[in-house]
């Protein structure tokens, strides 16, 4: 670790060198490098220091910015490089003692300062780097977000997708270099907005409107938002499950015999901090749970097309494991063996066999065991009565 600082991140707005505090300027005046985008080194006069351009993709330029280690250097980012910046991926790769930073104003309080606002209630969303798919769980009719985008071609890609998912009455208020002597503000509506050229840098104030459907906020999603071959866990049973699986922050989660990917998908949707693999044994299974994820704005799930136990072995330890398919004493005593203390194991089990099997454990190993039955009304004759469903047996566990 460094005795002091040789990096400083240092946030740039798109007014350049003239919008910088006295610190800044001064950080600047040292510097013996200067590397960054090659926008933002043109918004800077010339100091004398060796300027270096960030490549693209950007990991690239963190091997370049690690061989800089016993020089003065600045790297330069868009506003606050902490908030959907590369302060935190830079952060990330080096000693905390190696680097400081001066962040500026960000994009999302220039914005918010334009639109009057209250960022405490504006979802943001730095979409620059990911899909537009991330902002599925939050359309709703009146909710605001702010936007930051990879270019002005992604307003039309924005005003696409918003028109596909059924919000084709959304505004959009598309505000271009803000901050600097470039600044430009437009409120356009989807149609005018796919007709429309733009300029980077772009960010976008979004007033979602239209018929189109709001996602539930609570566990247990309507199953028609997931595409199925019927291998699914019920909406019912789904939000049972989703609470013996009580998600905290940060936690990983195992999804053995992922079948549609609702739990998984469903586990991300309840915290961004949370993660997931989702363990399916069927190739076009697996595919789809890829798909449900990506549609429902949940990339990040990790899914492995594999069959548990063997397809288990290298993979991230959870914290939480979920078996809602291929349930064995096989797999359970794997898991037992493998698994550290204190993870959570929740089952679910239809059959006979996998029933006899989970009571087994359950006296080996004690927790909680649930038996489920659920039933719904149907046309019985002239009248109605009630369909059972299969029952569910439930194991809940910490090892």
């Amino acid at each position: 670790m460094s005795e002091s600082p040789w990096l400083t991140v240092l946030g740039l707005g798109e007014d350049g060198f003239d919008g910088l505090s006295p610190s800044g300027r001064q950080v600047l005046d040292r510097a013996e490098v200067i590397m960054g985008p090659p926008r933002h080194l043109s918004l800077l006069p010339e100091t004398g220091a060796e300027r270096v351009e960030w490549p693209v993709p950007f990991s690239e330029g963190l091997p370049i910015l690690k061989g800089l280690r016993g020089r003065q250097t600045v790297v330069l980012a868009s506003g606050d490089p902490f908030w959907f910046g590369a302060g935190s991926v830079i952060a990330r790769n080096l000693d905390a003692g190696e680097w400081t930073a001066l962040p500026g104003q960000s994009t999302f309080s220039l914005a918010a300062a334009r639109l009057g606002w209250p960022l405490e209630s504006t979802l943001t969303f730095g979409l620059h780097a990911a899909p537009l798919t991330r902002l599925r769980p939050h359309l709703a009719p009146g909710a605001h977000a702010i936007l930051l985008l990879r270019d002005g071609k992604s307003v039309a890609e924005l005003a696409r997708y918003l028109t596909e998912t059924g919000f084709a009455d959304s505004a959009l208020h598309v505000m271009q270099a803000l901050g600097g002597p470039r600044e430009n503000t437009r409120t356009v509506t989807l149609t005018e907005a796919l007709l429309g050229t733009f300029d980077h840098p772009v960010c976008v104030g979004l007033e979602v409107s239209g018929a189109g459907p709001a996602l539930s906020k609570a566990s247990g999603k309507p199953d028609h938002i997931f595409e199925t071959d019927g291998q699914i866990t019920k909406r019912p049973i789904r939000a049972l499950t989703l609470s013996a699986l009580a998600p905290q922050r940060g936690e990983h989660l195992w999804d053995i015999g992922g079948g549609t990917g609702s739990i998984s998908i469903e586990w991300l949707m309840c915290d961004l901090t949370l993660t997931a693999t989702s363990i399916e044994p069927r190739a076009d299974r697996a595919e789809r749970i890829r798909r449900n994820a990506d549609a429902l704005g949940q990339d990040r799930l990790n899914v492995i097309h594999g069959t548990a136990p063997a397809a288990l072995d290298g993979l991230e330890l959870p914290d939480v494991v979920f078996i809602g398919g291929g349930l064995d004493p096989d797999l359970l005593h794997w898991l037992h063996q493998n698994l550290p203390s204190g993870t959570r194991l929740v089952a679910n089990a239809v059959t006979l066999e996998s029933e006899a099997t989970l009571a087994q454990w359950h006296e080996k190993l004690g927790g909680e065991l649930l038996r489920i039955e659920l039933a719904q009304s149907a046309p019985l004759g002239p009248r109605r009565g009630w369909k059972s469903a299969y029952p569910v047996v439930q194991w809940s566990v910490t090892l």
